[in-house]
């Protein structure tokens, strides 16, 4: 019996997602958490585009930083969850070889631009608290543009080179991805040649990003302890660590994920397939869910004037 999706083809016209392999008799029910996380990341990030654009109080480097994030958590997340509800709904398993290729791109770009966002907003953090009096001098309108332009050509230039890779390459064994979306080792895989380079490439991104960005992080955040430590009464040292509580969570949340996911995948050669691919969905699902509950209740600026909208909408 002749198998289309075994047969010799130089470039495949659709790939096939499996979704989670070896739960499919349970993609119906764990839809219901993935659709749910989804709900609540629609709602709590355009919740804190609105509040941002709003209370012109808010118009600032950080909360423009946050409406940044915000952003590219939307769009990350709109990258995998609607595809994957369509494979555990309706079974729609099969996805165009240009469109995987432009899910693997958006997902890894806005990848990497989330950590370079978490970047900029630990700069900001650092100047606010170690150089007040140069902060609104030094984090300008135009200043911010540029820093955040820098984050979007970073992360598109970094990231290009996996689908232009992917597209070279020829798929003559199968065209089936054990995966839930496109994910660029898990489609690269699939190619009847030589894979080094991708692979090489992608610990190289893995490095610029987990390990640069973390580390530039973890400065900023020495020397705003130094500062906060050097601080002559509790009550200081606790407000001014309490203007990063927030920003320091969400890092947490999202590094912690990545590092897990990234160790899982390549190094957990015991971990079940099913296992793995089920944490590389959440990893890419939780940050943009916890990120703006983080921030609504962490920011007091945000959390009032949420409490205003809803107490306006009460009288």
């Amino acid at each position: 019996m002749s198998d289309s999706n075994t047969t010799n083809f130089i470039n495949p016209s659709t790939f096939i997602l499996l979704g989670i392999p070896g739960l499919e008799t349970t993609h119906v029910w764990i839809s219901i958490p993935f659709c749910t996380m989804y709900a609540i990341a629609i709602l709590g990030n355009f919740t804190i585009l609105f509040i941002v654009k709003k209370e012109r109080s808010l118009h600032g480097p950080m909360y423009y930083f946050l409406c940044m994030l915000a952003v590219t958590d939307l769009v990350l997340s709109t990258s995998i969850v609607p595809k994957t509800l369509s494979i555990f709904w309706f079974n729609s398993r099969e996805i165009d070889f240009s469109a995987c290729l432009t899910q693997l791109y958006f997902i890894h770009c806005f990848s990497v631009m989330e950590s370079g966002i978490f970047v900029a907003m630990a700069f900001d953090r650092y100047v606010a608290i170690c150089n007040p009096l140069r902060h609104s001098a030094m984090l300008t309108n135009p200043v911010v543009a540029k820093i955040g332009l820098a984050v979007v050509l970073r992360s598109g230039m970094l990231v290009m080179p996996h689908p232009f890779l992917a597209r070279r390459r020829p798929y003559c064994r199968t065209n089936i991805i054990p995966h839930s979306y496109c994910e660029h080792m898990a489609v690269v895989k699939l190619a009847c040649a030589d894979i080094r380079v991708s692979s090489y490439y992608g610990l190289f991104v893995a490095f610029c990003v987990l390990g640069l960005d973390v580390f530039f992080i973890t400065v900023s955040y020495i020397q705003i302890l130094k500062i906060i430590f050097s601080l002559s009464t509790k009550d200081a040292r606790l407000k001014t660590f309490g203007t990063c509580g927030s920003h320091i969570c969400a890092i947490l949340v999202f590094y912690i994920s990545a590092i897990f996911s990234s160790l899982t995948y390549r190094f957990g050669q015991s971990v079940p397939l099913h296992f793995h691919i089920f944490i590389a969905n959440v990893y890419l699902l939780v940050p943009p869910m916890l990120n703006p509950i983080i921030y609504g209740v962490r920011t007091k600026q945000i959390r009032d004037r949420l409490l205003r909208l809803f107490t306006h909408k009460g009288t």
